[in-house]
C-alpha cells in the first residue's frame, strides 16, 4: 500500500463502505463474508502493510515491563542503564507502557531469587534482566519460559536460556582490546597492576570476567614477559582501607606504571594518584561515571572504555515494545560499540544519544 492510497480508496476498490473496511483491518465483528473477500482481495492487490503503532494504540492495552538489575549507589554504572529504560518507557507512554525497576544484591543469590519470584507474582508481560549466576538465572528463565513471557538479557550473555534479545557488549573482545589499547603507551613495561572488586573474593559479573580472559588473552599472545600482579580492594572495605591497600601496593612495586581494572571504579585508584601525586602512574578503567570522567580529566585515568549503558537499557525497553505492542521481531543478539575514551574526548561523549 503506498502512502497516498486511503481507507477510502480501498472502499471505492472493493465496492464497499468505509467503515466496512475499517472493520476489516482492524479484525472486528459484523463483517459479511463477501465483503470480508473483496477486501482482502484489494488489500492483497495493492500490498497492504498495516500501521503497526495505529493498530497499537488503537487496542488500547497495556504492558507493564520490569527491569531486574543490582543494588547500586549513585553515579554508578547502573543509574545510566536505569536513566535510558525510563526514557524509553516514558516516549512509550501514549501506548500504556509502564516500566518498573526491582533490585537484587549482586553478590547474593538468595536475593536474585527472592526479586524474580517477587517480579512472577506481579505478572509482567516483560522481564529485562541482568543475570546472576547461570543456574540461578536459568531458575527463572525456565518459569518465564513456562509462562510465555519473553525476556531480554542486559550486560551478560547467556544463550543456553533462549532470550528475545540480549543487548551489552562483546566481553572477551572488549577486554582484548582494553589490553591492545594499553599497550600502545605501555609495551616497554615489565609489570602492570590488575585491579579488581570482589566481595568473598567474588568478582561481581560474569561480564568482567570475561573482560580478563580477552585481556589476558592478547597479552599471553603479543606481552608474555609483561607480569600482571593483582590488587583486591573489597567493595565492602572502606575509602581508608583501599587507600592503605594501594599505598602499600606502588611502595612495594615500584615498576608499576599503568594499572587497569575491569569494573566502574578506576576512580578509586584514579583519585588515589591525584591525591598523593603520583603522576608518573595512570589506570585504565570502564564506564563514563561522573568520578571516573573526573580523573581522566584531569590525567590520573589515561582510558576509559565507554559501554553505553544508557542505550543498553533504553534499547531493552524499546526492544519487549516492538516485539510485544508491534508485533515486530527484534534482533537476538545486539553488540554494544566498544569505544574508548581520553582527556581530548571525553567531553563529547554522548551517553544518552539513541
Amino acid at each position: 500500500m503506498s502512502r497516498k492510497t486511503t481507507i477510502k480508496d480501498i472502499a471505492e476498490m472493493a465496492g464497499v463502505s468505509v467503515g466496512t473496511v475499517d472493520r476489516v483491518l482492524h479484525n472486528r465483528p459484523n463483517v459479511s463474508e463477501k465483503a470480508l473477500q473483496r477486501v482482502n482481495q484489494v488489500l492483497e492487490q495493492i500490498n497492504y502493510q498495516p500501521n503497526m503503532y495505529a493498530s497499537a494504540l488503537a487496542a488500547n492495552r497495556s504492558s507493564t515491563f520490569y527491569l531486574i538489575i543490582p543494588k547500586h549507589e549513585s553515579e554508578a554504572y547502573w543509574e545510566e542503564v536505569e536513566e535510558g529504560a525510563k526514557k524509553a518507557a516514558e516516549m512509550r507512554r501514549d501506548f500504556r507502557v509502564a516500566m518498573r525497576i526491582m533490585y537484587y544484591d549482586r553478590f547474593s543469590s538468595e536475593t536474585f531469587t527472592d526479586t524474580w519470584q517477587k517480579c512472577l507474582e506481579l505478572n509482567p508481560d516483560g522481564v529485562i534482566i541482568v543475570p546472576s549466576t547461570l543456574e540461578k538465572t536459568r531458575e527463572f528463565t525456565d518459569m518465564l519460559h513456562e509462562r510465555d513471557i519473553p525476556f531480554i538479557l542486559l550486560d551478560s550473555y547467556m544463550p543456553d536460556l533462549k532470550p528475545l534479545a540480549f543487548y551489552g557488549q562483546d566481553s572477551f573482545q572488549s577486554g582484548y582490546f582494553a589490553a591492545r589499547m594499553l599497550m600502545l603507551v605501555a609495551s616497554e613495561e615489565k609489570e602492570i597492576m590488575l585491579m579488581k572488586q570482589t566481595v568473598n573474593g567474588r568478582v561481581a559479573s560474569k561480564q568482567q570476567a570475561n573482560r580478563e580472559v580477552g585481556f589476558r588473552h592478547y597479552m599471553r599472545d603479543h606481552f608474555p614477559d609483561i607480569e600482571i600482579t593483582e590488587i583486591d580492594l573489597p567493595s565492602e572495605q572502606s575509602r581508608d582501607f583501599h587507600n592503605a591497600s594501594l599505598r602499600e601496593f606502588f611502595e612495594s612495586h615500584p615498576r608499576v606504571h599503568h594499572c587497569i581494572t575491569f569494573t566502574s571504579k578506576a576512580h578509586i585508584v584514579g583519585e588515589f594518584l591525584l591525591k598523593t601525586n603520583r603522576r608518573n602512574i595512570q589506570i585504565m578503567g570502564y564506564d563514563m561515571v561522573a568520578k571516573n570522567a573526573e580523573c581522566v580529566r584531569q590525567g590520573s585515568i589515561s582510558f576509559l572504555i565507554a559501554q553505553h549503558g544508557y542505550m543498553q537499557g533504553y534499547n531493552c525497553i524499546d526492544a519487549l515494545f516492538r516485539a510485544l505492542v508491534l508485533k515486530k521481531k527484534v534482533n537476538p543478539v545486539n553488540y554494544m560499540p566498544i569505544e574508548l575514551l581520553t582527556k581530548e574526548n571525553v567531553d563529547f561523549y554522548q551517553r544518552t544519544q539513541v
